[in-house]
Parts: C-alpha cells; sequence; structure tokens
C-alpha cells in the first residue's frame, strides 16, 4: 500500500502519464477520487497557457502547479497524486522541483535513466519511482541511488514491450517481435530488487505496464508478483480525459491494426496510431520544425526529423492530419466512450486478493 502526506491508494492502480494533454488535473484527480494514483504528464503540460509560444518554460511550470492544485480538489483527498517527468526533456529538474514544491505526492520518472531523481526530491516530500524496462536497469538505477544519494526507490514501474509512448526498447528487437514479454521481465525485477528491500527494510512493490486491460489481466499479473499495474489507453475514451474529443474519437476510430512502432524524436522507439504525420514522413523524410518550444535536451531543430511537441500538440487539439497519437497494444479494444469510475468498478469492484477497495463514489 502506497501511502504519503496522510493520503492513501486503496487500489492497486497507476494511470500512466500521457503527454501532451491528455493526462492532466481531470483524468489525474478522477482516478485518485477512486483511490488510484491519477497522474499528469509534465510534457509542455502549459501548451494551453496564452504565452506558452513565446514563454515556454514559465507556462510549463505555471500550468503544473495549477493542475496539481486543481487534480487535488478534484480527488477530494482520496487517493494519489502523481507527475510523469521525462529524464529527455530540458525542464526536467524544474519541473520535478516545481510538483514537489506543489505538493504531489509521487514522481514517476522514465523516457531515460533518472539517475539524478533523489537529488530534486527530497526525502520524505514525495515518493519517487523509476519506469524501466529490464532487470538489468533497474539494478543499475538502485545502484546509483543508494551509493550516491542512500535513497531507495518507493516503488517500480515496469513497461513491457505492449505500453504506449516511448519504450525502452531497441526499435528493431520491437520491430522483429524478439522482446521478452513483460511476464518474462517482471521476475527478473523482482529479483534484482531483492538486496535493495533487505537494505530498506521494506517492500519496493512493482507496477506492470502495457497490454494490461481487464479484470483478468490484472489478476494474472499480480499472481506473477507484481503489486499492481499501471494502465493509460484504456483511458482515454473517458470523459474526465484531458484530450479533446476529437481525440478521443480518433482513437475510438482506429482499427486495432493501425498501432505501430515509429521513432520518435527523444530518441527512443515508440508506439503510435499511423496517420497522416507518420506516413508523411515515411515519404519525405522530414518535416522541417518551424518553432521550437525546447522541449527535448537533445534536439538540433535544424536536423530533427520532425517536432515532437507540435505533433503531440496537434494530436491532443485533435488535428488528424498533423497529430502524433501515442497508443498501448490494446487499441483495438477501444471502442466506447466510458467513465473512469465505471472502468474501475469493472476492473477491481469484485474482490482480488489481498485488497479491499473502498473508494469515494462507488
Amino acid at each position: 500500500m502506497l501511502s504519503i502526506h496522510g493520503k492513501k491508494m486503496t487500489i492497486p492502480l497507476l494511470q500512466g502519464g500521457m503527454g501532451v494533454g491528455v493526462s492532466l488535473e481531470r483524468l489525474a484527480g478522477a482516478v485518485a477520487r477512486c483511490g488510484g494514483v491519477g497522474c499528469i504528464s509534465t510534457a509542455d503540460c502549459g501548451y494551453r497557457e496564452e504565452d506558452f509560444m513565446k514563454h515556454p518554460e514559465e507556462a510549463n511550470l505555471r500550468a503544473l502547479r495549477q493542475e496539481i492544485k486543481d487534480a487535488n480538489t478534484i480527488s477530494e483527498g482520496h487517493g494519489l497524486i502523481a507527475i510523469n517527468a521525462m529524464v529527455a526533456t530540458q525542464q526536467y529538474k524544474d519541473a520535478v522541483e516545481t510538483a514537489v514544491d506543489a505538493g504531489v505526492d509521487c514522481v514517476v520518472s522514465g523516457a531515460g535513466l533518472p539517475l539524478e531523481l533523489p537529488e530534486y526530491v527530497p526525502e520524505g516530500a514525495s515518493l519517487i519511482a523509476p519506469i524501466v524496462s529490464s532487470g538489468r536497469a533497474i539494478k543499475l538505477i538502485a545502484k546509483s541511488w543508494l551509493q550516491k544519494y542512500k535513497r531507495f526507490a518507493d516503488f517500480v514501474v515496469l513497461e513491457g514491450p505492449k505500453a504506449g509512448g516511448h519504450l525502452g526498447f531497441k526499435e528493431e528487437d520491437l520491430l522483429e517481435g524478439t522482446v521478452k514479454p513483460v511476464e518474462e521481465i517482471l521476475p527478473e525485477v523482482i529479483k534484482e530488487l531483492e538486496p535493495y528491500e533487505q537494505a530498506a527494510g521494506r517492500a519496493i512493490p512493482v507496477y506492470v505496464a502495457g497490454g494490461i486491460w481487464d479484470r483478468e489481466d490484472v489478476k494474472r499479473i499480480m499472481a506473477l508478483g507484481a503489486a499492481g499495474v499501471q494502465m493509460a489507453t484504456r483511458f482515454i475514451a473517458t470523459i474526465e480525459c484531458d484530450a479533446s474529443d476529437l481525440y478521443k474519437e480518433i482513437l475510438l476510430k482506429a482499427a486495432a491494426g493501425t498501432a505501430r512502432i515509429i521513432h520518435s524524436p527523444v530518441g527512443m522507439p515508440g508506439r503510435a496510431v499511423e496517420t497522416p504525420l507518420i506516413k508523411r514522413l515515411e515519404k519525405e523524410g522530414r518535416i522541417a520544425p518551424t518553432h521550437c518550444s525546447r522541449c527535448i535536451k537533445k534536439c538540433d531543430p535544424a536536423t530533427v526529423p520532425y517536432c515532437i511537441t507540435k505533433a503531440l500538440i496537434e494530436a491532443a487539439k485533435g488535428n488528424y492530419e498533423e497529430g502524433l497519437f501515442f497508443t498501448g497494444s490494446n487499441l483495438g479494444k477501444l471502442d466506447r466512450m466510458s467513465t473512469v469510475t465505471e472502468i474501475i468498478q469493472e476492473l477491481f469492484g469484485g474482490s482480488i486478493e489481498g485488497y479491499r477497495p473502498e473508494f469515494a463514489g462507488l
């Protein structure tokens, strides 16, 4: 059970961070209100601010503070509010420190190895959790955190090859289908964490993401040793999701076969809906950016194949022609609009061994 600041989660669920503009205060607050961990993506979260084009850094941090405040208002003191912060972003340090100062409960960090995360989060201020895709990665992070900061992860998110967005695997392995399933990676991660759990004198729970859809998936992965699950794609088609209605309609209309592996300007492969943008990039090779919001650390506007910020913002607005729509492998199961409460009732309304969910609104 995760607990901080007198708040605790009562269902074994993390809602995955989705940027730009897909998981902000409304979705995160709704998930937390049901007893889970609602997650705000820090990726250009200030894109709706009037001064974003001129002053993206200031707009992002201002918006992040307000989103955390609003999410906590929506949650009414239930569950936990988290941020998802990408190591690859220019504002990584500032975003994490701003969120912690704003009272966020958890900092979940991936898109690179968050080796310096404990430096930005004072012990006891917020829970810290790395996102990993292998036992090797968690071993490296755990060893580094202990040696340099005398810190341990509060929990770990394991993202398998069926997850959406940026993926921590080699692109060629994903395309060839040679990546181990998350069910085989989980025991490796658990084993690597054992000496650190002993040193910390407590459990370090692992939450599994990628390909999780229904109650049977949750029960199956927890039977393998996971403490719970992280889910993202299924929460897109909810009224509480912060993306536009057009965004939701596009994903609902997408066929199961249209989710594919792409190469992101972040430098990692990702899974996204096949759209005109992706087809145009395959044909032309590059769509030169017309504006830079200074989002990624290692980005040269003169050579980058396209601007991921623009593509994700256009997606959040529902621009099918120019948008980049990240999704998990279960895209084809996304067939109707729902609510956060309805999904969580379906997932956890019955008994799951070891849990007795009691959350607001049900």
